[in-house]
């Protein structure tokens, strides 16, 4: 009897934490719509520069806007932990800067682009799409919405090309930081690096910068690197990493090869090991890793699932992929051997041996 009422409490417990859990399903979206809001009015800068925490007539004024709805937006954010509310010197109440929110300002460390890029309608309609996208036989979600993938969207359209160079570059800053810190050796030695799909070159320049005497080679479609600003000791080269890659030292992909599936993974490593030496040349790949099972997980674990499920959405046969689904391209590709570190980041770094 004991055991039937324990049983009875948990199924209820069970039952309101499904009932909250779908609430949060049903609205999930009020949390990017409300954070672009924020990067919108600027709120994240207009703290950091203030002196204090700053009273809601003053961000509004700051801002120009209703004072009434930024409240509104403010409280939210507030609960979502984005922002603090803080007592200002004269003992009100005011808003204040947290480091979630620091992350959403022009700094050097912010992914504000990212939620940008992605919160564009261009991207997130592909997700209304995606029970199509794992039907039998269902296409691209993105093609479906779009008539096109997504790189041949961005090439006929520039303003969108632009927002996704942006989130690419911002998420350069934070990577290319951590694989300097978890691998300090990875450049030492070679005079000469490709960053294959490397979009307007934001992490070659990173890159040359943090390994002093490495000329670095920015590849990427001709548009693309058309757009690219000059910097000393990068190059920008237009082609097709399908076709050919520049020769070089080491081949460096990161968030490249996730875009696609196995077979084209396959073709552009191949072109990236015939580019290299095959005495000391090597493959850098800094892409997720999915964690499999029995493996310990980790804080960023549920950020590459979500990123899963954004190469379903918005590319053609994308994916992130397990060690063991690693393996399988690398090997296929003519690689003799890899390694991974995992750094912290939500990728790591493989390295490919030809």
């Amino acid at each position: 009897m004991e055991r039937e009422e324990k049983t009875r409490e948990t199924s209820a417990e069970e039952e309101e934490q499904a009932q909250l859990k779908i609430w949060k399903y049903a609205f999930g979206f009020s949390d990017i719509a409300a954070v672009k809001c924020a990067i919108d009015l600027g709120l994240a800068d207009v703290l950091e520069n203030h002196q204090g925490p700053m009273p809601l007539s003053d961000l509004s004024s700051a801002v120009g806007c209703n004072p009434s709805a930024l409240h509104r937006i403010m409280r939210f954010l507030v609960y979502r932990g984005v922002f603090i509310e803080a007592p200002t010197n004269q003992g009100s109440k005011g808003y204040a800067q947290t480091p979630l929110s620091r992350l959403l300002t022009n700094g050097e460390r912010s992914l504000a682009a990212m939620v940008l890029f992605q919160a564009t309608p261009v991207m997130l309609a592909p997700w209304l799409r995606l029970s199509g996208r794992v039907r039998a036989g269902g296409g691209p979600a993105f093609d479906a919405v779009h008539g096109k993938d997504v790189w041949a969207y961005a090439a006929t359209n520039p303003d969108h090309s632009k927002l996704l160079n942006d989130a690419m570059g911002c998420d350069a800053r934070v990577a290319v930081a951590a694989i300097v810190e978890g691998c300090p050796e990875l450049l030492r030695g070679l005079n000469t690096v490709v960053d294959v799909g490397g979009g307007d070159g934001s992490t070659l320049r990173l890159l040359v910068q943090a390994f002093p005497g490495v000329r670095g080679i920015n590849f990427d479609l001709p548009h693309v690197v058309s757009e690219a600003p000059a910097c000393v000791g990068v190059e920008h080269v237009g082609g097709n990493m399908f076709h050919s890659v520049p020769k070089a030292d080491a081949a460096f992909m990161k968030w490249v090869l996730h875009d696609w599936g196995d077979e084209e993974c396959i073709q552009i490593l191949r072109q990236c090991r015939e580019a290299v030496p095959k005495d000391k040349g090597k493959v850098i790949i800094v892409d997720a890793v999915i964690h499999e099972d029995g493996e310990e997980d980790d804080n960023l674990e549920y950020v590459r699932l979500m990123l899963d499920m954004a190469m379903m959405a918005q590319t053609t046969a994308g994916k992130e992929r397990t060690l063991k689904e690693w393996e399988i391209v690398l090997k296929e590709a003519g690689f003799s051997r890899f390694t991974v570190n995992r750094i912290k980041a939500v990728q790591s770094v493989i390295e490919a041996y030809p």
